[in-house]
Order: C-alpha cells, then sequence, then structure tokens
C-alpha cells in the first residue's frame, strides 16, 4: 500500500517523497489508520520494522492542525521517550523528516551532555519532546519542563528499557503526563512486566503485532570459533587480516573490554572505535557516524550502547564475549540480517563459555557450526573440556 491511500495530508505526504519513501511497511499500514483516529496502541515490532514513522506521522498530522488553530508560546504536547540517546536522535531526526513542511519543533533531550543547550530550547517553546528518561527526569524536577498539555504519548523499545532498569524512572514520568491523552507502547518483546505497564497506561488498544519476513537464524551465516580467553583478540586480528570484511560490529560484554579491544586492534593497524555508556554524546555520534561512512570498518560495542543503533547493510557480527542471556544472541546477529539481508555471525568460545553456548543453540534449536582449523584453536585437553 502506497501512502497517499492512507489519509496523509500533503505536507507530510511530500516529506516522505522527498525521503524517498512511498510504499509503507506493514506496521504503518496497520497503525497510521487507527492511531490518526485517535486509538491507543499496543505494538510489538523489532527495530528496522517501520515503527518509527508509524507513530510520528500520526503525530505531526494531529499536531499540524492543532497548530494551525492555535497562537501565543508552544507547549510540548507530544512526548516519546526512548532508552538510549542514539535511538531518541534517531527518532527527532525522523521528526524533523517528515515534518520537514510542517510549523512544528521538536527537540531532543539525554544524559551525558551539558543540559544548558537543551535547557535553552526547552525555554524557546517545543511542540514535540523526544528524551531518555534519566534526563528527563532532572529537568522535570528543576522546572525545565511541563508535561500538563501532553496529548499524545510514546513508550518505544520498552523492554529494553526494562533491561536497562529504567522502568521505575519511566513509572515516575508517566505521573507527570494528563491521563487524558492517546498512548503509543512500543516493545520488541512481552516480559510479565511489560505486559503489565502496558494494561496500566493502555485503554482499549489497537494491537499489532509484527514478526520479521525472515528470521536471522534463518538467513544469517553462523559458526563458532573455539578459542583460549587469552587469545581472542589474537584470533580477531587473525580474522580481519585474512577477510576483506566490509564493516564489524564487534560485541564486548564490558566497557572495559571494549576499550582494551579497540587499544589492542588500532596497535595493529585497524582502525577501529568503541561505543559504550562512559563514551561522551560526542564521542559515540562520531564513532557512529565514521562507521555508516566506512570510514572506519570496526565498530566494538556493549549490549546497551547497541540497542537502537540503525546500521543497513552490516556484513559481520563478532561475539567476543558469548551473551549471558540467550535471547541477546539473537538482537546481536540480527543486526547484520536486516531487510531480508544475508550476512554472517561469528562466536567466539573459550571453555568457560560452553554454557552460555549450549543455552544459545538450545534457544536457536540449532548447533553453531565450529570452525576447527585456525591457529588459536584449543589444545586436546581444553577441547575435551569444552565438549562435555
Amino acid at each position: 500500500m502506497l501512502f497517499n491511500e492512507l489519509n496523509i495530508i500533503q505536507p507530510i505526504l511530500k516529506a516522505l517523497k522527498a525521503q524517498g519513501y512511498q510504499e509503507a511497511t506493514p506496521i504503518q499500514i496497520q497503525a497510521i489508520p487507527s492511531l490518526l483516529e485517535g486509538s491507543d496502541l499496543l505494538g510489538c515490532a523489532q527495530t528496522g520494522t517501520g515503527k518509527t514513522a508509524a507513530f510520528a506521522i500520526p503525530i505531526l498530522q494531529k499536531l499540524a492542525g492543532d497548530r494551525a488553530a492555535q497562537k501565543g508560546q508552544r507547549k510540548i504536547k507530544a512526548l516519546i521517550v526512548a532508552p538510549t540517546r542514539e535511538l531518541a536522535l534517531q527518532i527527532s531526526d525522523s521528526f524533523n523528516a517528515y515534518g520537514a513542511n510542517l510549523d512544528q519543533r521538536t527537540t531532543v533531550i539525554f544524559g551525558g551532555v551539558p543540559q544548558n543547550p537543551q535547557t535553552r530550547q526547552l525555554q524557546r517553546g517545543v511542540d514535540i519532546l523526544v528524551a531518555t528518561p534519566g534526563r528527563l527526569l532532572d529537568l522535570i524536577h528543576q522546572g525545565f519542563i511541563d508535561l500538563g498539555n501532553v496529548e499524545q504519548f510514546v513508550l518505544d523499545e520498552a523492554d529494553q528499557m526494562l533491561d536497562m532498569g529504567m522502568l521505575q524512572d519511566v513509572k515516575r514520568i508517566i505521573k507527570y503526563i494528563p491521563t487524558k491523552r492517546q498512548t503509543m507502547f512500543f516493545s520488541a518483546t512481552m516480559p510479565t512486566e511489560i505486559g503489565a505497564l502496558a494494561d496500566t497506561i493502555l485503554k482499549d488498544p489497537v494491537k499489532i503485532e509484527i514478526r520479521p519476513e525472515f528470521s536471522p537464524i534463518d538467513i544469517i551465516e553462523q559458526e563458532v570459533y573455539f578459542v583460549d580467553k587469552k587469545n581472542k583478540t589474537n584470533l580477531l586480528v587473525d580474522l580481519l587480516k585474512g577477510n576483506p570484511y566490509d564493516s564489524v560490529l564487534v560485541f564486548s560484554r564490558t566497557k572495559h573490554g571494549a576499550d582494551r579491544i579497540v587499544k589492542d586492534l588500532n596497535r595493529k593497524g585497524f582502525v577501529s572505535a568503541a561505543i559504550h555508556g562512559n563514551k561522551s554524546q560526542n564521542n559515540r555520534q562520531l564513532a557512529l557516524s565514521d562507521f555508516k561512512k566506512r570510514k572506519t570498518r570496526i565498530l566494538v560495542a556493549t549490549d546497551i550502547a547497541a540497542r537502537g543503533l540503525d546500521i543497513e547493510e552490516l556484513s559481520h557480527v563478532i561475539n567476543y564475549n558469548l551473551p549471558e542471556v540467550p535471547e541477546t544472541y539473537i538482537h546481536r546477529i540480527g543486526r547484520t540480517g536486516r531487510a531480508g539481508l544475508g550476512g554472517k555471525a561469528i562466536a567466539f568460545c573459550d571453555t568457560e563459555e560452553k554454557p552460555l553456548l549450549k543455552d544459545i543453540q538450545k534457544l536457536i534449536n540449532k548447533t553453531l557450526p565450529e570452525v576447527k582449523v585456525h591457529p588459536y584453536a584449543l589444545d586436546k585437553k581444553k577441547r575435551f573440556y569444552s565438549e562435555n
């Protein structure tokens, strides 16, 4: 279905066309008409399905009508809460792109940077506010933000907020928003706590579940290398030397580990960058921008920092450390299987990680093919241990 069949106003259609968008995705086809009618929405959908446009377009269209009838100081009418800085910035960019021909002002706020530039924007007046929970609460408490006029509220990537310990902050934020509002709730999965939160804040919602057309497990080439912990960096260097990888996302379990991997790679002549919570926002944005432009072809990230990253056509994911939660493995490797594109996912497994590998293989119902011949293969004694 084309966007011009969804009762979208011309200024937004013109902006969508300028962005190269003509055909709507399944979640947009299902969500936009219901949201334009004012319904609440519960969406179970992953990043990459087009859900940002699914909620941004109806919000922009509703505010376009309101703004035309109003004068004076702008007040926050729409609030979008997202778990990470990167995702908040991407959502803000989408609102600005789709609303390019409208008289609406979008501001994004997040922690990790000085607040003064953000508060100056807020004081000039804002129609749409995109925010991460911590900075939002902080500025509410300081008196810079009043949510008393919010009519549309979006909670995006709710399950990630649960993983990151943000759920209590979200519940505090909701208390500042009028009970009479339109609420849009998005989550890739529905753990018990997330389902309970949805039940408390949604009123007779339209429910939409979008399953990926392609499963990462089916379309991504996967393999595992058994290797001593101390030799993982050597193995990584060996793979990078021997293969013309286009773009590689390396997952580290810790921030310190990510920094160490980058330091070792740069010492070996591989230009790489780390992205994690201890990095400044400017450093994170620069690292991501350079990676997207292929100025840097190796990005080392922790799971939390990588959440919400919009990276298209990623060729390789390397699990330097196996995740402790098996579902995280699927999220990691799915970054190289966007929109049905193939890719390759490589896992490094030391002897202590063998139970984690077993959990992953049980979850995906598949045994990862092992690459047995490589310079840092485990010796026989350790191999016996790892196989039992």
